[in-house]
């Protein structure tokens, strides 16, 4: 709510309140109601949207002093655009926010309701709401959830009808929020086809190395992509872009085949000897964005772009095809082409091999050029897109759509290896996070069949390296898979990064660090390899050196709350806790919040805060935050504790383990003997 607890005058705002106010002679474009009780999430929303342009009203910040309270929320709703509500338990049983959304209703104001949990609507809320736009948290995570926010504020004019269905007082059926032992997959569902740049972020690597991703709303311009240390070689003539081709097809339904299309461009151009091809996540960061030719070449640093669409009706298809030179915008070569679908990889041949032509790049060996992803069959292809697409998606419902279709893939063709790949992948994040010991064997099974089937398919050696390292612990095993991935694939910059943690993981930080920086130059685009640069040097210590990486981490995905968390633990590893526990509160992912919020406290002094940020750490994820319980505690100098809640890390299976050996955060605990049995336990060098 925004006036639930009135406060007058000068009284200052709660310590969770965001502390700059608009200029007060214009008004806010976005109201946002709240309840105290989510103070902390309120003002993320505030944050986010005020870092997209979106100027917001909230109080007591924006309340002028000596100013009544309840006078400045009527103006406040009166000159705004739209009222965004932070639903929830709270907010449902507040009378203030209530008054509030009648208000807006009454000066038909557009709703947008933010739903964070389950409960019930009021027959009052129901009834005003009942026409308003929603936006559900639950489903695919908070960094999702407000850039859907960011788009529906955008995109839709006042008093405009609603575009989703209405809120009704049952309980939806959702996912469970994202937890901490679903971590460090952004790297991981990359490799097997998931974008590393869309909303993933229930899906991500532990709370060091955490993904995917929230692809940005701005537009991208050589300024703001300007390229940092350890970025972009020299731009070379032969080098490329393959942009995301567009559905042109009438339904707009085709999405997921024309991005296919692209990554399989992106794939097959890759395997080319002396031809630079950025990586999927680079290229597809562009997508939506009206970039120019020339701002995009420069951002990938390169000197050509592939761009093109797709229509696909019935059995037909008509596929587009130009290649662009960026200093002059001049046409190499455009073709389009009509053919029956199931001759789809045919067209990918002949544009690969027209563009190779034309940048006269020198081809490998011709049976090496080859699109590691085909089937003989066109529908068992078609699934296999369905299913990567549906994992990008980011949340259960994606999950279990992408297991149906890999299963529907397989079962038309029984030898799709590719498609094997998938469904293991998969089936290791639904095991990951409900420990059903039997889907994780199902897991093992089809990352062994892929690789039996297929042993010069990159993706196979990948989903099995997942599984040792993060899953069995099988250290020698998992750099053997990832090591024949690199060589089948030298250019997948998200397996560089695999790589790079795995060598994190066994202690080799200075070979972990150079693999960043090589995975960098693969997919610079990305925020997560300047990520894990960041959090490497860290551990390493070299904080001061970590701050640029971090920051362009930030920069490329300012919405995702891993990066938050990594800036608020390097403020605390500079010894900036003040400045720390400011940026770990406006996290929205509360696991990281509370984890970050109780070192921070604890730093500061605030014993009490402290404890109370790490009791609702461990009231709500125990059995999935063990290993992040387990940080706080070692940052508080309670090695026993620490060790306790590492050993039910241990027998929990819980990923986190991985980074202990590099764990800046648990630096206390290395002289200590229980240290080192853990270390033998894990099947890690001491």
């Amino acid at each position: 709510m925004s006036g639930e607890v009135p406060r007058v005058g000068n009284e200052p705002p709660p310590i969770g309140s965001l502390g700059t106010a608009p200029d007060a002679n214009s008004d806010a474009e976005v109201f946002v109601s709240y309840a105290s009780e989510d103070v902390a999430f309120a003002d993320t929303v505030v944050a986010t949207l005020e870092g997209h342009g979106v100027a917001c009203w909230i109080a007591p910040r924006d309340v002028k002093a000596g100013a009544l309270y309840a006078d400045a929320i009527v103006r406040a709703i009166s000159g705004a655009k739209a009222l965004v509500v932070v639903l929830s338990e709270n907010s449902v049983a507040s009378a203030h926010v209530g008054k509030e959304i009648e208000r807006a209703s009454s000066k038909r104001r557009p709703i947008i309701a933010l739903r964070i949990d389950e409960a019930p609507l009021s027959p009052a809320l129901e009834y005003f709401l009942g026409e308003s736009q929603w936006v559900d948290a639950r489903a695919g995570g908070v960094d999702a959830a407000l850039g859907k926010l960011i788009a529906a504020i955008r995109d839709r004019p006042r008093n405009s009808p609603t575009i989703n269905p209405p809120l009704t007082s049952e309980p939806a059926a959702t996912a469970q929020a994202a937890s901490p032992g679903l971590r460090r997959k952004r790297l991981l569902l990359a490799a097997v086809g998931a974008a590393a740049a869309v909303a993933l972020a229930w899906l991500l690597a532990n709370r060091f190395l955490i993904s995917k991703h929230v692809a940005q709303d701005r537009p991208a311009t050589t300024a703001s992509l300007a390229v940092a240390p350890y970025g972009l070689p020299a731009i070379s003539d032969r080098s490329i872009a393959v942009l995301p081709f567009v559905d042109m097809s009438e339904k707009k339904d085709q999405e997921y085949f024309s991005d296919g299309l692209s990554e399989e461009l992106i794939d097959l151009l890759a395997q080319v000897q002396d031809l630079r091809v950025p990586a999927r996540t680079s290229s597809f960061y562009f997508k939506g964005k009206q970039s120019t030719i020339a701002e995009i070449a420069t951002a990938l640093g390169v000197s050509h772009v592939l761009e093109g669409s797709v229509r696909k009706a019935g059995n037909t298809i008509r596929v587009t095809a130009q290649l662009i030179r960026a200093d002059n915008g001049y046409h190499l070569w455009s073709k389009s082409f009509d053919r029956d679908v199931k001759d789809i990889f045919k067209v990918q041949d002949e544009i690969a091999a027209a563009v190779v032509e034309a940048l006269k790049a020198k081809l490998l060996p011709a049976p090496q050029l080859a699109n590691a992803h085909r089937t003989t069959n066109t529908e068992a292809h078609n699934q296999y897109l369905l299913g990567k697409s549906s994992l990008n998606r980011g949340n259960q419902d994606g999950l279990r759509s992408a297991l149906q279709a890999y299963g529907k893939a397989i079962a038309i063709d029984p030898n799709f290896a590719a498609a094997y790949a998938g469904l293991g992948f998969t089936e290791f994040l639904v095991a990951d996070m409900t420990g059903d010991a039997e889907v994780m064997q199902r897991a093992v099974t089809a990352a062994d069949r892929a690789v039996a089937l297929a042993p010069d398919l990159p993706d196979g050696y990948v989903t099995r390296g997942v599984l040792r390292s993060m899953h069995s612990w099988d250290w020698t095993g998992a750099q053997a898979d990832i090591e024949k991935a690199l060589a089948l694939d030298p250019g997948d910059g998200e397996a560089q990064g695999l790589y790079g943690h795995l060598l994190a993981s066994l202690g080799r930080l200075p070979e972990a660090i150079a693999t960043a920086k090589k995975a960098i130059k693969l997919d610079p685009l990305s925020g997560w390899p300047w990520q894990d640069l960041g959090i490497y040097l860290m551990a390493s210590g070299q904080i001061a050196a970590a701050r640029p990486a971090i920051s362009r981490a930030l920069e490329l995905n300012p919405e995702a709350s891993p990066m938050s968390y990594s800036l608020g633990l390097l403020e605390l590893l500079e010894g900036h806790a003040q400045e720390a526990l400011t940026v770990f509160r406006r996290i929205g992912f509360e696991s990281f919040r509370w984890c970050g919020s109780a070192m921070a406290e604890h730093t500061l002094g605030h014993a009490k805060e402290s404890q109370q940020a790490l009791d609702e750490l461990a009231a709500k994820h125990a059995q999935d935050a063990a290993y992040q319980i387990a940080e706080v505690y070692a940052w508080r100098g309670e090695k026993d504790n620490s060790f306790e809640w590492l050993q039910r890390a241990y027998t929990q299976h819980d990923d986190g383990l991985s980074s202990i050996k590099f764990d800046p955060l648990l630096a206390t605990l290395r002289t200590d003997a229980r240290y080192a049995a853990l270390l033998k336990e894990l099947g890690l060098p001491e």
